[in-house]
């Protein structure tokens, strides 16, 4: 515990230093540790594959997702709009009274606790996603390492912990911890001020009632758990079921269906036309690791009870063959259902299994599935719906608002496994899917690590750099000159 202590005290001692870093340094910080991370590819994918079973091209993949999405943080940091400066200037005229001259930026939050998913050793892990986006905000950060992958854990930090000192950032600004105790004693600890997590409902709800008990609570943004319900509609279906099968088997089965994203339902408006081409494609998956004996258990439980449940019909069986150290190798098993015995079959049928399983559901009009999606899928990171190219997409409405509202990510004619790391991208969504309905991937992924301080009155000499005049970051300012509150009405042209 006393190493944990000290990780805290540096991780709360650089925190007020990183912060004042300018971007460009910052910047660069960011850039080394992506390089470095390269230059140690062979090494980080020979333990990677050896630890999690993962193959080759799938790591390396991870891994260049991770360099690449690193660089496009000290992109972000540089062009500065998520510091969202705003400047108000003085008017004694301003329409709801005078107006002191307030100006508001958003400023770090301190030093952020991230805990590594199991199922991206690399892209959500010690130098992964959250890393880099509360990296980028200029919050020092400390990763509890996922019990999944420790040996590459503990590469990858030696890696980021050395290409940051010889950057020049503060010393505690990264640390890594290994102990499971010591995750939650830090998420208890008055100095760290915000946590990320990806990983189970059960262990992420848990980890987020310790957050909000705290005596001063902070955020916790966690991404629990996701079904991605997929509909075809029935003039999809007939414009091509076979493609629609072996595109949605490959969707199930990638990486073993260990992926946040992965579609664990399928609506059709029948399951005949599916049948012969799901058997077929599932037939030519060979088994795939699955990436801990914990793991292993809790799919074999969760397939269990899919398979034992009233209205259940299996489609392909699959199987998981278990090793003396309790790790699993396993092909996709695919079962049917009505819409009707799924609601009857409840949480037995409707709870995420994290492994290559997925259930085929008959529904019979679409216009039973609207309310459908509120009560059976009330929260997910992605929703998605095939139409035929000529389809009347008006005909859909209420459908498509239902995939909204219950959904971080609306998907057309695709499969929700694969999140590109772009600035529009959205990985979140409504309870359970995560805590808080933000996301951790893509450019928009640094705001949960920032708060915003307004200055009123302040002279230049005491604002940070993004308000003062001479802007000298160069960052963009969005400025109200004085006068323009009597033209409210007029400038949108509405009136």
């Amino acid at each position: 515990m006393t190493d944990l202590f000290t990780t805290l005290d540096a991780a709360d001692a650089a925190a007020p230093l990183l912060a004042r870093t300018t971007p460009r340094d910052r910047a660069a910080a960011l850039v080394s540790v992506a390089d470095r991370l390269e230059l140690a590819a062979d090494e980080i994918v020979a333990l990677g594959t050896e630890e999690t079973g993962l193959t080759e091209g799938r790591l390396r993949g991870e891994l260049n997702r991770t360099t690449q999405q690193l660089r496009l943080f000290a992109e972000v940091v540089v062009e500065g709009a998520y510091l969202d400066a705003r400047i108000d200037a003085a008017d004694p005229d301003y329409a709801v009274g005078p107006r002191p001259d307030v100006r508001r930026v958003n400023v770090p939050v301190g030093p952020v606790l991230n805990y590594a998913a199991s199922n991206f050793p690399l892209a959500f892990s010690v130098a992964g996603g959250d890393t880099a986006a509360a990296l980028a905000a200029g919050n020092p950060v400390v990763v509890k390492a996922h019990d999944g992958h420790p040996r590459l854990s503990a590469l990858v930090a030696t890696i980021v912990t050395e290409a940051l000192r010889e950057a020049g950032m503060p010393h505690g600004s990264f640390a890594v911890i290994f102990d499971r105790e010591d995750g939650v004693a830090a998420l208890k600890d008055d100095r760290i001020r915000a946590a990320a997590f990806t990983g189970s409902t059960t262990v992420g709800r848990m980890l987020a009632d310790v957050a909000a008990a705290r005596p001063v609570p902070i955020p916790f943004y966690g991404e629990l758990g996701s079904v991605n319900p997929v509909v075809v509609t029935p003039a999809a279906l007939a414009a091509g079921a076979d493609a629609l099968a072996a595109a949605y088997v490959g969707s199930v089965s990638g990486s073993c269906g260990q992926l946040c994203t992965k579609p664990g339902f399928l609506l059709v408006p029948g399951v005949e036309p599916l049948t012969d081409a799901l058997v077929t494609a599932a037939a030519e998956v060979p088994e795939h690791r699955l990436l801990t004996a914990g793991i292993t258990a809790g799919y074999r439980e969760r397939r269990e009870a899919v398979l034992a449940a009233a209205g259940v019909s299996v489609l392909v069986e699959g199987e998981v063959r278990v090793g003396a150290d309790g790790l699993g190798w396993a092909t996709p098993t695919l079962v049917s259902m009505s819409l009707a015995d799924l609601e009857k079959a409840g949480d037995t049928v409707l709870d995420e299994s994290f492994g290559p399983l997925s259930v085929v559901v008959e529904y019979g009009t679409a216009a039973e599935l609207p309310a459908a999606f509120e009560r059976l899928f009330p929260g997910n990171l992605t929703a998605t719906v095939h139409l035929a190219p000529t389809e009347d997409t008006a005909a859909l409405e209420p459908l498509l608002d239902a995939l909204a509202r219950t959904s971080g990510r609306v998907l057309f004619g695709a499969w929700p496994t694969g999140v590109s790391v772009t600035a529009a991208m959205q990985h979140g969504g409504p309870y359970p899917a995560t805590t808080h309905d933000a996301t951790s991937v893509g450019t928009a992924a640094i705001g949960r690590f920032l708060r915003a301080v307004a200055y009123q009155g302040a002279p230049q000499s005491v604002l940070p750099p993004p308000l003062r005049d001479d802007n000298p970051w160069g960052v963009p300012q969005r400025r109200s000159p004085a006068g323009l509150s009597r033209q409210w009405g007029e400038l949108t042209g509405r009136y």
